[in-house]
């Protein structure tokens, strides 16, 4: 089936999040190091993020790195970070040519210096461009993320600068990382294993989830749409009977 020609381009959803697994066993089912998954999978990460620009996606978010990753071997998060900086330089020409906004969330001081210079290099030059926004969470934690959101909103009770009756998911949302950003339409995890990991919890509340056992390095375009496709054939109720939606 040609999932792609069968897509109601009026109904995508306008958020994407996927968390990108599999990497390791892709190496060590053909019995390659760890770190050559990884590099496999910058070629899926390219494949998913040009099929998005092509259908017209608006957001799309990849779990690149959490903060629980830094607790892996030295030689692999070494590997990772070096493999950071070497896609963002190649990769700058092709968000150029797809007119696509480089982002970031997470506690980004944490990356090495050289990393987090070239991620904002790429984030200055890209700041213009409109087809789509492309966020990379990175050192990220969602139970980080909404410990420093609360404890934000508390200090700004405590100085009387907010009142504690204005505090709704509004404000909320404003003090997480991704506020410039709208809820997660479709959750995508390859790879087989079925948990969020720690993963965007506030921002996929009412989010479709969609696994998959493709490991990711093997992840292309083809499947994403296959994802979407089933996406726009589940009925979505946001909490309604499917009565009071139609």
């Amino acid at each position: 089936m040609n999932y792609k020609d069968n897509l109601n381009l009026e109904k995508l959803p306008a958020h994407i999040a996927i968390i990108m697994d599999g990497n390791g066993r892709w190496a060590k089912q053909k019995g390659f190091l760890r770190a050559a998954g990884h590099k496999e999978g910058t070629t899926a990460v390219r494949d998913v993020v040009e099929g998005c620009a092509e259908i017209g996606i608006k957001n799309l978010t990849l779990y690149a790195f959490s903060t629980e990753n830094w607790n892996r071997p030295k030689l692999e998060v070494d590997t990772l970070m070096k493999l950071l900086v070497s896609s963002l330089k190649k990769e700058i020409k092709t968000l150029q040519e797809n007119d696509i906004k480089l982002n970031s969330i997470g506690n980004i001081s944490n990356l090495p210096k050289k990393a987090r210079k070239e991620l904002q290099d790429v984030i200055d030059k890209t700041a213009n461009n409109k087809r789509m926004t492309l966020t990379l969470a990175l050192s990220y934690g969602s139970r980080e993320e909404i410990t420093n959101c609360i404890t934000q909103i508390a200090e700004k009770v405590k100085s009387e600068e907010l009142s504690i009756d204005a505090v709704d998911e509004s404000v909320i949302n404003e003090h997480l990382y991704t506020r410039n950003l709208p809820d997660v339409d479709l959750l995508i995890r390859t790879s087989g294993e079925q948990r969020i990991s720690n993963f965007l919890l506030w921002q996929i509340a009412y989010a479709e989830l969609y696994f998959t056992k493709i490991l990711w390095p093997d992840y292309r375009r083809e499947d994403l749409f296959e994802a979407i496709y089933n996406y726009q054939n589940r009925e979505r109720r946001f909490g309604k009977t499917s009565e009071q939606l139609s």
